[in-house]
């Protein structure tokens, strides 16, 4: 039961923090409108940082259904686990989006564009183009996932999770722009499930025809990845 809760906590944390600072800096009337996409891809690699300090030992820190269903391709987790860890990791960011929203509501509220708000829960591509924004995320989560197996297995305790941090930003730096760099089916899937039940003020469409981007494209890179690395005569 350990791991599905580490999953779910650590996930929602992910969402509080990464959703939290789009919310932080695209919503009217919020303190540090307008700092920009460094302080976004910054902070979304302390997102994913922070809960892995905090869950690493409990469940590997997954957080991220395509690394889970990676993980179990090359045998690095039970396939029995799978399941309990993917709903752990929707669960924990619908909630975490849900937390985001009563935060930010007064600033919700005082934004006018939907697409601003759409975009504190959920990725979308700079320019649509649905063949391409798959391949782009497939790309991403593949250098993602490669970067990740690559850790050296004898790094010191909590040197991973910082050496992840530094993939992250490095991912979002040079290809965030493209499709907001998802590289997590849950990440995007499980906000934008709460973006489209909850009560936001003028808050449109939640472009549910570009979510198979996030949910494909991930999963296809991260397999990838880990077929690649599995085969290299290291």
């Amino acid at each position: 039961m350990l791991p599905y809760i580490a999953e779910f906590l650590g996930t929602m944390l992910l969402i509080i923090l990464g959703d939290g600072v789009v919310a932080n800096v695209t919503l009217n009337k919020s303190g540090m409108k307008g700092a920009g996409s460094i302080q976004i891809t910054l902070a979304w690699g302390l997102a994913v940082m922070v809960p892995a300090f905090i869950f690493g030992a409990a469940s590997g820190a997954h957080f991220n259904p395509a690394l889970t269903i990676a993980l179990a391709i090359d045998g690095s987790l039970a396939w029995g686990l799978v399941p309990g860890y993917i709903a752990a990791q929707f669960a924990g960011a619908i909630v975490g989006a849900v937390i985001v929203y009563l935060m930010f509501k007064d600033q919700f509220d005082a934004t006018e564009d939907p697409g601003t708000k759409l975009g504190v829960f959920s990725t979308g591509p700079s320019i649509p183009n649905l063949p391409r924004n798959i391949f782009c995320e497939a790309v991403a989560t593949f250098v993602l996932v490669f970067a990740i197996k690559g850790v050296p297995a004898a790094a010191p305790a909590g040197v991973g999770n910082l050496l992840v941090f530094g993939i992250i930003v490095s991912i979002g730096m040079s290809l965030g722009g493209l499709t907001g760099y998802a590289l997590n089916p849950a990440r995007d899937i499980g906000p934008r499930i709460a973006h489209a039940f909850l009560p936001i003020k003028g808050k449109g469409s939640s472009n549910w025809g570009y979510a198979i981007v996030p949910l494909v494209g991930p999963i296809i890179g991260a397999i990838v990845a880990v077929l690649l690395y599995a085969a290299i005569p290291w």
